[in-house]
């Protein structure tokens, strides 16, 4: 193993520990946040967070589908966020 293939599986290893420790915290502030703005918030921030595992797994694995699968994730965790959070101001989603 060269020097910089070592680093770079140190850096993916330590981008992993941190994308999972940020998706535990925000499930922690999805289950116990006081408001529902802290909810729709915590949703959004583990859609990004998902989005992250899965580039970073795509460059560990050296495979371009996760790419694509991360484009149709980000679609639906935008859409999903815009639908909840107007169900919550308005009280339904479509007019």
């Amino acid at each position: 193993m060269t020097t910089a293939s070592g680093l770079m599986e140190i850096a993916i290893a330590i981008t992993f520990a941190a994308l999972a420790l940020g998706q535990i915290l925000c499930m922690a502030r999805l289950a116990i946040g006081p408001t529902s703005g802290d909810r729709v918030l915590a949703l959004d921030t583990m859609v990004i967070n998902s989005l992250g595992l899965i580039v970073v797994l795509g460059i560990r694995q050296g495979v371009q589908i996760y790419f694509e699968v991360t484009l149709l994730v980000a679609m639906l965790g935008f859409v999903s966020t815009v639908a909840l959070a107007r169900f919550i101001l308005r009280g339904d989603i479509i007019e």
